[in-house]
Order: structure tokens, then sequence, then C-alpha cells
């Protein structure tokens, strides 16, 4: 029964949810309310017209299996939104849904990543491109994203050239980014596009938080000439605080697709009949959407003005995404302790949960915390508070 597949070895098995079951540890033996600051979704319900039509599906018996790449419906309003938003004619074709956008993800590095091939990421980066890549026998190869206190984290794209060897087969991109909270400037898709079209890469650009944006712009790798070499992946989690229903999709060329089709029928079938239905009633929602981004935004700033206030602890305002990411090194030296001994601490001591920055590869993540402000805002400031009266118990 142990004589597993020799890839499993390959994985490291953590994830932000290890941190989750610690937390319920302490609440179970001591008694402490957590405050958590590590889970990655809106803490807002699923809007109500979109739980309605899933209802009214289940209520017809629309449970029967659909097609391997979903409703040619749910495809097709997906492409015209798509279309619409981005100004670029995209077609129900290039359009497959998924069992949500990890699976969406899986199915893009399966697709391409050939034993001892390599796969450019950030660092620090979401941690199943990394433990994917390595199931599979690739190799992830990290370009350290460089953090500055005032303006945020920053790609030299000389630096992430020059790890382009032969082996390369793909680089993974992530904007809105986690863990960081960074929306990255314009010009670094054009540059990713670029690169991958004149290397023959795979640019596999995973765009989940698209809607969680607080300052600027957001530029799409759909707004640039994608086709030949752009794997798009986004999803109905975030957006739509669907995380539960596990709907992603993706976006490429019809020929892609295709494969795509050939790898779901045979891996999972088909994505969810009556969540896909429930899906199509998202498109309508946007008025919430832009409730939830609007009260997101002050949970940014109001974490942001928190943080501030504690000692030791260096952090940039996010642009993005529903996470802080704070360099805690200062506090680190002071203790003797990495950010994973840290992260349980601050659980232990101040019933407050958040996710060390070594759960995000490689080496860049190993002086930070991941916070996420998807939590009333009053929870915030007391989840704060009880981090600076940990904190000031372990420094002394």
């Amino acid at each position: 029964m142990e004589n597993f597949a020799s890839s499993l070895s390959r994985l490291t098995g953590e994830s932000t949810l290890l941190y989750q079951e610690i937390a319920r540890n302490v609440e179970r033996t001591r008694g402490i309310k957590t405050i958590n600051f590590g889970i990655g979704q809106p803490d807002l319900p699923t809007p109500q017209r979109i739980r309605d039509e899933a209802k009214v599906a289940l209520d017809k018996g629309f449970t029967a299996y659909t097609p391997a790449l979903g409703l040619d419906e749910l495809r097709s309003k997906i492409a015209e939104f798509l279309t619409q938003r981005y100004g670029d004619q995209i077609r129900k074709e290039e359009v497959a849904v998924t069992p949500g956008a990890k699976t969406a993800l899986f199915l893009a590095f399966l697709m391409y990543v050939n034993p001892g091939d390599e796969v450019i990421m950030f660092d620090p980066s979401f941690y199943s491109y990394g433990e994917v890549v390595n199931l599979l026998g690739g190799k992830p190869v990290y370009v350290p994203l460089h953090f500055n206190e005032n303006t945020g984290f920053s790609v030299d794209m000389n630096e992430l050239v020059s790890k382009i060897t032969p082996r390369t087969k793909m680089i993974v991109y992530n904007n809105p980014h986690n863990p960081t909270g960074m929306n990255f400037n314009d010009k670094l898709a054009k540059d990713l596009v670029d690169i991958a079209r004149e290397k023959r890469l795979i640019l596999l650009s995973d765009e989940i938080y698209d809607y969680f944006v607080y300052d600027g712009g957001f530029r799409s790798v759909l707004q640039e000439s994608w086709r030949d070499n752009v794997i798009y992946i986004n999803g109905f989690s975030k957006t739509f605080s669907m995380t539960g229903w596990r709907l992603g999709y993706i976006v490429a060329r019809k020929e892609v697709i295709n494969k795509v089709g050939i790898l779901a029928s045979n891996i999972y079938t088909c994505p969810t009949s009556f969540a896909q239905r429930g899906a199509l009633a998202s498109f309508d929602t946007f008025d919430e959407v832009k409730h939830m981004i609007d009260l997101f935004r002050r949970r940014r700033d109001v974490m942001f003005s928190e943080l501030k206030t504690l000692k030791g602890i260096k952090v940039y305002r996010s642009s993005g995404a529903f996470y802080m990411f704070p360099d805690v090194s200062e506090i680190l030296k002071r203790t003797g302790m990495d950010s994973k001994a840290l992260a349980v601490k601050i659980i232990e001591e101040g019933g407050v949960v958040t996710i060390p920055g070594e759960v995000f590869p490689e080496k860049v993540g190993r002086n930070f915390l991941r916070l996420s402000f998807a939590l009333d805002e009053e929870k915030i400031k007391e989840g704060v508070s009880r981090m600076k009266l940990a904190l000031e118990k372990l420094t002394g």
C-alpha cells in the first residue's frame, strides 16, 4: 500500500491549509477564538442571483453530464464577456470551463511540461505552480521579486531573460499577484508576451484576482497579441465569491482547447452541471462585485494603517488581490526564528493566523508573512492588535 509512485516524493504537501489546522487545534485545546488572516477567499456569500440559478437547475433535474469543455452557453458567455472587456474577438471554441482554476493550471502544465523541462516563475509565487511542475518531472526556475517598502515588488526583466535556457518551456505570470498583493505595471504583461513570442515559449497567465485592483489600472495578456503563445487562466472563485463551487476556465487558441477536452474527458469528465448554470448568472452581478471591491479597498487601507504601527515590520500597501505581504526580517533576526516558526507562535500566543512566506517558494518569501484582509474591519484591527502583543512578547 505504501509503494507509491516516485513522482509523489517530489511534492512537499505544505500549503496554507496547514496553518488553518494549527489554528483549529489551538481553538480546541486552549479555547482561544482565532482571527484568520490566512484564508484566501472572500468572506462575502455568493451573490443571491447565482445561488438562485443553481437552485433552479437542481429543481429542474439538471444534474447529468455536460460536455467535457463545459456548457456551450457558459463558454459563449465567457468569450463574449472577455471580448467586451479586452477588445479582442474571443470565440467560444477558445474557451474551456474547468472544475476550478487550479484544475485549469494543472491541465496547462500537463499539456506542455515534460520531464527535464524548465518552467520560469516568480519568487515568491503561489505554491501550486512549483508543486505541479515537480510532479510532472519538470524543474521550477525562480526569478526573485525585489521588495521596496514604497513601491512594492518588481521583477528585473534582464534577470528573467538570463534564466532562459534551451530547456525552458514556459513562463508563469500571476497578476494581481499572490502572495505579494502586487498589481504589476502594464509594461510587464507586454514584455512577457514579447519574450514568450521571441523565445518560442508558453506564457501561462493566471489572472484569477483581476477585479481586485485598488490602485492604477489593470492590463491583461489578452490585450496583447496572445494566440500563438499564451494560455490564460481565470475563474469564478474570487470575483464572484464562489470558491466552493469549483469553476475556472482556460482561454487559448482552438487547437489547445481541443487538447484540453481530451484531458478533461479522461480526468474529470466535465465540470459540475448545476454549478455552471449558476455561473451563467454571475455576469449579471457586477454591482455586487463593485461593492465588494470598494469594501476590500477600505479593508486594505485599514490593515495597512494598523500594520504600520508594528515595530520591526516593513509593509507595502497592496495594489491588488487581497493580501498584505509584510517584511518581518528584523523580527526573525531578533527572535532567531524562521517565518514558519513565527507564524506558529503568532497563532499560539495571539490567536492570529498568518501564512509564513516560506510556503510561497522559493527564497524571497522567507522574510515575509502573508495576511489576507478578506475579513471585517474590526477583526482586522483586533487581529493586528493581538499580533502586536504577541510580537512584543516574543521580542522582549
